[in-house]
């Protein structure tokens, strides 16, 4: 058999009330342009006739067991005959009669083509108002901050794509972050991604959409923070290690005073406690890194092969001189105590010690069995 241009990949699960029209306009908008190629409905075990209704129609059904909307999409792309794929809801509320800008763009030599709804127009009652307002727009700036890309509608539907360059990123999500996980992975990997204007209608069924709003969308927010261990851990860890790091060196030699504020052991107390979270939140960026290095599950790069390479003797020499220096510290704060026949102690005037010990002993340890971990991550099976 020669090759196909396009599969049209849809997902499937109950879609008997719309599935016919979304497959006869795809059919139609392949026939009008002289395009050779296929409706694939990847079925997710729909049991009111579905799949009978898209072999009458034309289209080749594909039976994907595992549920999900993920799961459809990788089984269709798996099976797809087209070099390029187009995938699209099966409720009729995108325009599968207007495929051709998705296919100019992926013969230009895109790998992936997104539909931007904010672009092409939204239909009055065809997208929730939180979707809209809040949601998509949320998702779609992190998406950009993140991963440095500038496409302005992650969550759309309606995608065209090299089949065999979608097929490399190995794409594992099963549920409704599988749209998320595309983009993350295309723009981890260097691809070339393109935006075309789309169209959003109204839901043509009479049932429920399977979305749901808050589960949903915190599993497209996970997604976007589990690929990037600079935002979830790094930064954060960085910016909380600062502040605690400042308010130490402020405090270490006695209260500080800012107009009618006192920031005195109290305030050192959350010092310490920033640094040792910060230090934490630090190393869990590594340990991401060392085991990304080693599975491919974020694509190599400087930052990754760095931070791969730092062995865990160093680690663990770093944290003992930390724990030592917080040692030499606790020790001169039981001078002082001795000073005082070890009798009662002002707490104000021994805690601006005690509490910096406390924390250097800590993040040593933190160190040393961080470093043991590296090296337990960084040992190689045959």
């Amino acid at each position: 058999m020669s090759e196909l241009e396009v599969s049209i990949v849809i997902p499937c699960l109950n879609e008997a009330e719309t599935l016919e029209i979304v497959i006869k306009k795809a059919l139609d908008c392949m026939k009008k342009n002289d395009i050779s190629g296929e409706v694939l409905v990847a079925d997710n075990g729909s049991t009111d006739g579905s799949q009978d209704i898209a072999r009458c129609c034309g289209a080749r059904v594909v039976d994907v067991p595992v549920r999900g909307y993920g799961a459809a999409l990788i089984g269709g792309t798996k099976a797809a005959l087209g070099k390029y794929c187009i995938m699209g809801d099966a409720d009729d509320s995108y325009d599968f009669s207007d495929l051709m800008p998705y296919i100019l763009k992926l013969r230009e030599g895109y790998d992936l083509v997104m539909g931007n709804r904010f672009k092409g127009g939204i239909e009055k009652g065809a997208m929730p108002f939180l979707h809209r307002y809040l949601g998509t727009p949320v998702i779609s700036f992190l998406g950009r901050l993140f991963y440095h890309n500038r496409i302005g509608d992650f969550n759309c539907g309606m995608r065209g794509y090299n089949c065999e360059r979608i097929k490399e990123l190995d794409l594992r999500a099963t549920g409704m972050e599988y749209a998320s996980e595309m983009i993350i992975q295309a723009a981890l990997h260097d691809y070339r991604i393109a935006e075309v204007p789309t169209t959003l209608s109204v839901d043509g069924r009479s049932r429920k959409p399977y979305l749901s709003t808050w589960s949903d969308g915190w599993r497209h927010l996970k997604v976007l923070l589990l690929h990037s261990p600079n935002w979830l851990f790094l930064y954060p860890g960085c910016l909380l290690s600062l502040i605690g790091f400042i308010l130490m060196i402020l405090l270490v030699g006695g209260p500080v005073h800012i107009n009618s504020i006192s920031l005195d052991i109290n305030t050192m107390l959350f010092a310490g406690a920033f640094l040792i979270i910060g230090v934490n939140t630090i190393l869990f960026s590594v340990y991401t890194k060392v085991y990304a290095a080693k599975t491919s599950y974020i694509p190599m790069n400087k930052s990754i092969k760095k931070i791969s390479c730092f062995s865990a003797d160093k680690g663990i020499l770093i944290g003992v001189i930390l724990f030592l220096a917080g040692l030499i510290t606790a020790v001169v704060a039981c001078v002082i105590w001795g000073s005082t026949s070890f009798g009662d102690l002002n707490p104000e005037k021994v805690m601006h010690i005690t509490i910096p010990a406390v924390t250097l002993c800590s993040i040593g340890i933190e160190l040393i069995f961080g470093g043991f971990f590296i090296g337990i991550l960084n040992i190689k099976y045959e």
